[in-house]
């Protein structure tokens, strides 16, 4: 999109309705962008462009088939024997390449088995929760390997942001993104090809949340209409596990699950903004994935969604754009159509259960490595934003941002600044709300400050030249 901006006919305006959307989500769902006029073309899509009419057809879908047949070493057996193929199929490059680590069992497991020689991994310095450079230092002397390693501090994450933003063209809130950056800047330093396990979870079954619809079982023999009376009296007290509970099983799946991250209801985020849009409720943006599987289980039902649009507009976003500003190639070895045509095959009980998720790839895993990375409970990238928006001096560089010109003519101020008091004070966890509507101030800014975008211009032409 950017070099759109460049152009001296195109007309830089904000789509308000994308701002709507991504406050919900997190990113920006669907065909819009954050630009008036600008469209995207979805994955697995062509479009043929005739006599002034635009036809955009899909040519590929994810289906979901379970084979029940079969045990769970022949799924174990198959999911060995496929990955292989397909790391030995990414690897094929004039250049060498490396490879992701992190603690968890989808880089581990692409590190192990892609016989690479360089691992590359980032941490915080805010304690053993936020660092996983151990655990990928430790892993990578059992293989053997070597591995190089980055601590971020809080000023190079503050400092970079603003720049990260400008790379990724339309705002992403998810926080790991800044930790992808700099492993990809890390990288870029010693190769320029690198492996990575994108994907792994969307298709093998891996988040936590997939666990949600298998807990507790009877409570769902209770007749809808009184669990959604108690998840409405739930809402109203203090928001803590059990209450969670209570509220999302009052809710159908298909308004409770949009994705891995729900940001704010509909109803939160009218009440929050200043402006008026006709924007879909975030159950409208992700109903044509339900209506593909309404003869699926929950979990099948959660993984497609997230195939169709968490892995599209979070997962693959941060990890191209990240990639790609660091002039570093990133290929996903989960991601081969080999390994989803197995995958669709899996039954449910070996993909998510009650002893973990990613079941049967776990197992497959644990034939490469310890059980201390193939049965870890998977973390997500943990980064400590929850903790330095406690601080007084990154509480005050978001408050600023709260209280300023542009905050004030989209959102309603009092309204944010009390999300982040109560974050501040510890009355709620509001860390991922706060960076939700920091991340779109902070692209804004990048995109519609003309002294920032023309310092960007400036830095491109020398490079250039």
């Amino acid at each position: 999109i950017k070099s759109f901006v460049e152009h001296p006919h195109f007309k830089r305006e904000l789509n308000e309705r994308a701002l709507e959307g991504y406050l919900s989500f997190q990113y920006s769902p669907g065909y819009e962008t954050f630009f008036k006029n600008v469209y995207k073309l979805p994955p697995a899509h062509y479009f043929f462009y005739k006599d002034g009419k635009m036809d955009i057809q899909r040519y590929w879908i994810p289906e979901f088939n379970a084979e029940e047949d079969k045990p769970l070493e022949y799924w174990v057996d198959e999911i060995e024997k496929t990955f292989d193929d397909s790391v030995n199929a990414h690897k094929i490059a004039d250049v060498e390449v490396g490879s992701f680590l992190s603690s968890g069992v989808d880089s581990s497991y692409v590190a192990c088995s892609a016989d690479v020689d360089k691992t590359f991994t980032v941490g915080f310095d805010n304690g053993e929760k936020y660092n996983e450079i151990s655990y990928a230092k430790e892993l990578s002397e059992l293989i053997p390997v070597k591995n190089y390693s980055k601590t971020i501090t809080p000023e190079e994450f503050w400092g970079n942001f603003g720049k990260i933003q400008y790379h990724m063209d339309e705002p992403l809130a998810d926080p790991s993104a800044v930790a992808l950056y700099f492993v990809c800047n890390t990288a870029s330093k010693y190769l320029k090809v690198v492996m990575s396990g994108e994907g792994a979870d969307e298709i093998f079954g891996g988040y936590n949340i997939y666990k949600e619809p298998l807990a507790v079982p009877a409570y769902d023999k209770i007749p809808f209409p009184i669990r959604r009376f108690i998840g409405k009296v739930a809402s109203h007290l203090p928001k803590k596990s059990g209450i969670n509970f209570l509220i999302r099983r009052g809710k159908k799946l298909e308004d409770r699950f949009i994705g891995n991250a729900y940001m704010f209801t509909e109803e939160e985020r009218k009440k929050l903004l200043k402006i008026k849009t006709d924007a879909p409720s975030p159950a409208e943006v992700v109903k044509p994935f339900y209506d593909r599987v309404k003869d699926k289980d929950p979990v099948t039902k959660m993984q497609f969604v997230d195939l169709n649009a968490w892995m599209v507009g979070d997962i693959l976003l941060k990890a191209d754009k990240m990639s790609m500003a660091n002039s570093l190639e990133v290929r996903v070895p989960f991601l081969d159509k080999k390994i989803m045509e197995l995958a669709e095959r899996i039954p449910l009980k070996y993909r998510v259960n009650d002893e973990n998720t990613k079941f049967a790839m776990r197992k497959a895993a644990l034939r490469r490595m310890p059980e201390k990375w193939a049965g870890k409970k998977k973390l997500g990238f943990p980064v400590p934003t929850r903790v330095w928006l406690k601080e007084d001096k990154y509480y005050n560089i978001v408050k600023e941002k709260f209280t300023g010109e542009v905050a004030q003519k989209y959102f309603n101020t009092d309204m944010l600044v009390k999300l982040l008091d109560d974050h501040k004070n510890g009355k709620a966890d509001n860390s991922r709300r706060v960076w939700t509507v920091y991340t779109f101030l902070v692209w804004y800014d990048q995109f519609f400050n003309d002294d920032i975008l023309n310092g960007y211009a400036e830095h491109t032409d020398t490079k250039t030249a």
